[in-house]
């Protein structure tokens, strides 16, 4: 785990050397044990290392013998041991013991880019590489940033035609831009929408996403971004279940295994739910110690997971490490933003952030269940959007306008009656749905309703919001967080199931808990999803009314400057004298407040 940064300029002029500074000095939390950078004229590609596998000899960048390619990455690759040996069966010679980054330079050096189509990790590489100059521009070479196949790695970029920066987050980027940064209301009103930022957008004009299984070449002629991966090339089919759950455990098994490739203690976030239990099952048969597991708690009964992980790591036999916390973490809620760099309506990336420091005393590596809910139908949305019949027989433009109105924060005539006039009128024809949502689900069309459902969070869920919570908030405190339902092999797998198996007549995971409950036990198989949230909405009708009221209607607040008041007034005062509740509304809101103030964004003129 590390991050990684650098620029491109293709008129050849070099960033200064206080600039590049501050970019590594942003990431610093990302990889506090080490730091390297790369320069020639017009390019640098630096790293921030948080050491994990060759703790002594995996000093990045790796650069090749002639000096012409220099390599860095953000993440880890899984299957570097059977690449490596592949590779010196081939007569290839490694400078360090056993990196797996010098082995991403290595099959670069014999393969080209399509070298990234062998990796089985989470990734996102930065090379620069000179031996592509042309004859009329022979020192300037190109760019190539690559991120793996759904986005467990973030990388960003922006590009004003001649300069190009980027980096593992968005504050790298801003530390090379001149003065500050612009709102982009395109993007502002896709977070309304969606409770979140969907990728490509960011909140910062002119900074997107380099999207998940994705290449983008830049040379001084301009960018290439091209696909590598695609999981719409899946297709369902049919499969008797013994067999799908034998090939379901074996896969599951497997990536467990080569996750727990690291030189450094590594652990487990365990919350007594099916995917955090069934990654933890399966740890335990691949080590000799007892599995370190990691859980936090609340006073509140309602959002409490903790009895739950006592009984799984009882189970288990782990050594398990629990702390209770006040309810109340909105203090850590500016410095979670930070880490961010966007506004996020999702309350869980606070209590992450707390399990995240309680596992930095012991480990720097934990593994997560992230990605099982989207793979495998595990949340309420989805059965309670498809109770209504009917909506499994709309056309596909009103499937998809219909899923993101159940599913997303303010709808668009809410969004009308928010915005002020000035804004309403800047973003006549922006369309959540058709400019985010239907190009995913155009992809999707040859599943079934349940897996085009599942695509779209795969596609925008994930990036934009549920990946962002364990690598931002794990980074935060230097924690490495890996997913082994993400293995690229699970996900192709989970596609070609068709939705009957994920979710039948309401009940969520159909397959998956009939397939891990010899594993993990009956009652942890099939307890009730439980949120991992804290309950900010009473807060607000409480002891946090006043913070949100002077937060929201503040003289110098972005809303003043975006939302009509009385709207805004009418949500607060239905929210706190309990005539309704508007919690997510008001939770987007506040973290919208609360990052304005962090990053003070200028209004587009």
């Amino acid at each position: 785990m590390c991050g990684i940064y650098g620029y491109f300029d293709r008129a050849g002029t070099s960033l200064e050397a206080p600039i590049l500074a501050r970019m590594d000095s942003s990431l610093v939390h990302r990889g506090p044990d080490d730091s390297g950078r790369f320069e020639r004229p017009g390019a640098a590609v630096g790293n921030r290392r948080l050491s994990i596998i060759d703790v002594a000899g995996g000093h990045q960048p790796f650069v090749s013998a002639d000096g012409r390619i220099a390599l860095v990455q953000n993440g880890e690759i899984f299957n570097h041991v059977e690449l490596r040996a592949e590779l010196e069966r081939q007569g290839v010679h490694f400078a360090s013991p056993h990196s797996d980054t010098e082995v991403l330079l290595r099959l670069y050096e014999r393969e080209g880019l399509d070298f990234v189509h062998r990796l089985n990790g989470m990734f996102a590489i930065a090379i620069d590489d000179t031996r592509e100059a042309d004859a009329t521009q022979p020192a300037r070479g190109a760019l190539h940033l690559v991120r793996d196949r759904i986005g467990v790695k973030p990388l960003y970029v922006w590009d004003d035609g001649t300069r190009v920066v980027f980096g593992s987050e968005i504050k790298a980027i801003l530390e090379a831009l001149p003065g500050r940064p612009t709102l982009d209301l395109q993007a502002l009103q896709h977070y309304l929408a969606y409770n979140f930022v969907p990728p490509p957008f960011t909140l910062f004009a002119g900074i997107r996403h380099v999207m998940p299984g994705t290449v983008l070449s830049i040379t001084p002629g301009g960018a290439e971004s091209r696909r590598w991966w695609q999981l719409g090339d899946q297709h369902e089919a049919l499969q008797g279940f013994e067999e799908w759950k034998e090939q379901f455990l074996a896969m599951l098994d497997d990536a467990v295994r080569l996750r727990l490739r690291a030189d450094v203690p590594f652990g487990a976030f365990l919350s007594g739910g099916v995917d955090s239990s069934t990654v933890v099952a399966l740890m335990a048969r691949h080590v000799r110690e007892p599995v370190r597991t990691f859980c936090i708690g609340f006073d509140d009964a309602r959002f409490d997971e903790s009895p739950f992980a006592r009984d799984a790591a009882r189970r288990f036999g782990t050594a398990h490490r629990e702390a209770i916390v006040q309810p109340d973490l909105l203090d850590a809620w500016p410095q979670a933003l930070w880490h961010c760099d966007q506004p996020h309506g999702d309350a869980s990336f606070l209590p992450t952030l707390r399990v995240s420091q309680l596992a930095a005393r012991e480990v720097k590596v934990v593994l997560t269940g992230d990605g099982g809910d989207e793979l495998f139908a595990g949340y309420d949305k989805y059965a309670s959007f498809l109770a209504d019949p009917a909506l499994r027989d709309l056309p596909d433009a009103d499937f998809a306008r219909h899923y993101v109105e159940h599913t997303g924060l303010f709808g668009a005539a809410q969004r009308d009656a928010l915005f002020q006039p000035w804004l309403r009128q800047a973003l006549a024809g922006c369309d959540s749905v058709q400019d985010v949502a239907a190009p995913w689900l155009r992809e999707a069309e040859h599943f079934d309703r349940i897996n085009q459902m599942l695509y779209l969070d795969m596609m925008l869920l994930l990036p934009g919001n549920n990946l962002v919570k364990p690598d931002r908030m794990g980074m935060a405190a230097s924690v490495e967080a890996r997913t082994p339902f993400l293995d690229w092999r699970m996900m192709e797998f989970a596609f070609r199931a068709p939705g009957h198996t994920k979710l039948k007549d309401g009940d969520k995971k159909h397959w998956f808990k009939r397939a891990v409950e010899p594993l993990i036990g009956t009652e942890l198989a099939y307890r009730k999803k439980q949120m991992f949230t804290v309950p900010i909405g009473e807060w607000f009708r409480g002891t946090r009314k006043a913070w949100l009221h002077a937060l929201l209607f503040a003289p110098d607040a972005l809303a003043a400057r975006l939302f009509e008041r009385g709207h805004l007034q009418a949500l607060f005062d239905a929210h706190v004298s309990g005539q309704a509740n508007h919690t997510r509304e008001l939770r987007a809101l506040a973290a919208l407040e609360l990052w304005a103030r962090r990053f003070q964004p200028e209004l587009p003129a």
